[in-house]
């Protein structure tokens, strides 16, 4: 999920619950799915939907907003939205109250890899029906012109248990002034991107730092892919492939062209000071760029310099616990957040990707004068990946931070970073194991 420190809380990894009351006398359903035929196409009667989520700034007064007009529009349906905090704390929160799920929350923004256990428990809806309902929903899932690969990447073990929500993408970031006083092209591959940062960190007198990449974890598992190997249990961290991707970053920072966002977190700052040329992180952060760069130079966004890019960002859960009427509702408020014109304000105002087709093709999209992203965007969008949701590999994930950050501590240093590889195969294998 990365730009400032500000934005940590808005482009992490993120996970939220939410929870479940209601005014309605009809009894709850447990059952993890239901008919389409079942599924209250009216609400009647007064319903209250609560939503858990991580969202801050701009994007909570924006979801606020949003959420006061759907309420207009469906008087019958109060949608309660509860603020857990930071991802992780909404990750703690949802794993806390699993165990008591009577007070689990109607509908929840999350990771579908921090929902496994819950759908392993059959705590979780199917949305299946609700999608291929006619009049609640859009009839089928072509229907609702949810982008393939994210209505995919909300899937767990194959059912179609989430709904994208705020999704972003990896941009590569580029200073345009330094690259045309450098001669240098925006680059489409890895290749040209290590070709670029090397000639300009060399004609910069070692001043200017080619490039970097926020996220550590998705740089790994991104040049896997990009080499033809999943993310698994199966990865040998020590192999011919993994080092090949490791090194690729490894000797750029050690000969200088390269470097990390370090305890920053987020290598805007550089940016904006015009330390460092370009670099690759969310989609979403485009507006801290913006307010770190003021005019000082100009900035373009391309599409990330890879095959494959990284599909981030939360979808919306729902729980199982609650009446039909709150989990009709709470469908009814999720296809409204989808629709062309929430889409339209929601990208517009945070710097989040549209999750239509409709939307990101139109034109009022693409030729946004306040984001160059939406320009990129199809590109960018070409060839999509998600961590699969399979035991253990968020941990997985999560534990490539730290482990690369410890092999490349040792290129900065102009020391050998092969024990700091052996080392983490083991922390990556105990993540998968544990």
């Amino acid at each position: 999920m990365k730009f400032t420190k500000k934005f940590a809380a808005v482009a992490v990894a993120a996970l939220a619950l939410v929870g479940t009351t209601a005014c309605s006398n009809s009894k709850s359903n447990d059952s993890s799915s239901s008919k389409s035929a079942d599924i209250p196409t009216k609400i009647t009667k007064k319903t209250t939907v609560v939503f858990w989520h991580g969202m801050t700034g701009t994007q909570e007064k924006t979801l606020q907003s949003l959420t006061k007009d759907f309420e207009k529009k469906n008087p019958n349906i109060t949608v309660k939205l509860e603020n857990q905090g930071k991802y992780n704390d909404l990750q703690a929160k949802i794993n806390s109250t699993l165990q008591s799920p009577n007070n689990l929350p109607t509908i929840t923004q999350a990771y579908p890899g921090w929902l496994l256990n819950a759908a392993n428990s059959k705590r979780l809806v199917d949305m299946t029906p609700y999608i291929n309902n006619s009049k609640i929903g859009w009839g089928s899932a072509k229907k609702s012109d949810i982008r393939e690969e994210l209505l995919k990447g909300a899937q767990i073990k194959g059912t179609q248990y989430g709904i994208p929500f705020n999704k972003s993408v990896e941009m590569l970031t580029y200073n345009k002034n330094l690259l045309d006083k450098y001669g240098v092209k925006v680059p489409k591959t890895m290749s040209e991107l290590k070709a670029a940062s090397k000639k300009i960190y060399e004609k910069s007198n070692h001043k200017v730092v080619g490039a970097g990449f926020d996220s550590l974890s998705n740089y790994y598992v991104l040049g896997m892919k990009d080499e033809g190997v999943n993310f698994s249990k199966n990865i040998n961290f020590t192999g011919s492939k993994s080092k090949k991707v490791i090194n690729y970053y490894a000797d750029g920072i050690k000969a200088g062209y390269f470097k990390t966002a370090g305890s920053a977190g987020y290598l805007s700052g550089d940016f904006s000071n015009q330390k460092i040329a370009m670099f690759v992180g969310t989609s979403a952060g485009e507006g801290f760029v913006k307010m770190g760069v003021g005019n000082k130079f100009q900035y373009g966004v391309a599409p990330r310099p890879s095959k494959y890019n990284m599909q981030q960002g939360t979808d919306i859960y729902m729980f199982n616990k609650g009446t039909a009427e709150q989990k009709a509702a709470a469908f009814m408020y999720i296809k409204y957040l989808l629709g062309k014109n929430q889409q339209l304000t929601w990208a517009d105002k945070t710097g989040y990707i549209p999750v239509t087709n409709n939307v990101i093709n139109s034109s009022a999209y693409k030729n946004s004068t306040k984001s160059k992203v939406p320009a990129q965007l199809d590109k960018a969008m070409k060839n999509l990946y998600s961590v699969p949701v399979v035991k253990n590999s968020n941990a997985a994930y999560t534990q490539l931070n730290s482990i690369m950050q410890n092999i490349f501590a040792q290129a900065k240093k102009g020391q050998s970073w092969n024990s700091q590889i052996d080392a983490g195969k083991t922390k990556f294998q105990s993540a998968w194991n544990q």
